[in-house]
């Protein structure tokens, strides 16, 4: 078969070596500004709610895929805390010495791009109830948040490097940030126009957040029970 291409799929039929020129390519495309993530970053930083809702009921091609969204985001959270040692984690459970608890949350501190799913499944659990009203499956809705926790990551990456170069404790405020950033994200997204939109999304940040951490220490009392 002397043909470049494949005459059904339309790939290289041998495709070339990967080179320097490769690896280029293919971080400019992740990296471009009309489709990869730097434009899906200032997209949610401009009108978060609003984009979130058109990927989800209109075009699904502008916006990067959710899930590897919070993946990288949270992957870079955690090499960057990491590297500058923060004390302030974006998780934490304490376990006061407790074993399994304690498990459980190195687990969530070496994987937050997991963690940030699961803790997005107990948020969604919550807005579900919330905004019932609203005609948006559990699953639509944790796509939603995992956009907004990929972009809490990112606010925590940014503080965390002031951090680290300038040592002021600063994560403080970038919770206070990301508690903001995701009412009126979650807001913009069901009723930009009421004002009980984020509160409720406020609220259910919260109880989600809360349910999580119940969960983590309810999961490190079995298992002891279990070792027992």
């Amino acid at each position: 078969m002397n043909e470049e291409f494949c005459s059904n799929c339309r790939q290289n039929l041998k495709p070339k070596r990967i080179d320097g020129h490769y690896i280029l390519h293919e971080i400019e495309h992740v990296l471009h500004f009309d489709r990869g993530i730097l434009y899906t970053i200032r997209e949610l930083l401009i009108r978060p709610g609003e984009n979130i809702r058109n990927f989800i009921s209109e075009n699904r091609s502008r916006l990067v895929k959710p899930v590897i969204f919070i993946i990288v985001t949270s992957l870079i959270y955690t090499l960057i805390n990491h590297f500058f040692h923060i004390e302030q984690s974006y998780i934490k459970i304490d376990g006061a010495g407790d074993s399994k608890l304690n498990a459980i949350n190195n687990w969530v501190q070496s994987h937050y791009g997991y963690s940030n799913i699961i803790m997005g499944a107990f948020i969604a659990f919550w807005l579900k109830i919330f905004f019932r009203k609203y005609d948006y499956n559990f699953f639509e809705i944790l796509i939603l948040l995992c956009f907004i926790l990929g972009m809490e990551m990112l606010m925590f990456s940014v503080f965390a490097i002031v951090e680290g170069f300038t040592k002021y404790h600063l994560m403080q405020i970038a919770a206070a940030i990301v508690f903001v950033y995701f009412s009126w994200s979650v807001g913009q997204f069901f009723d930009k126009g009421k004002v009980a939109s984020y509160f409720k999304a406020l609220v259910s940040y919260v109880l989600g957040m809360l349910t999580f951490g119940i969960s983590i220490m309810i999961l490190g009392a079995l298992m002891n029970l279990i070792s027992h």
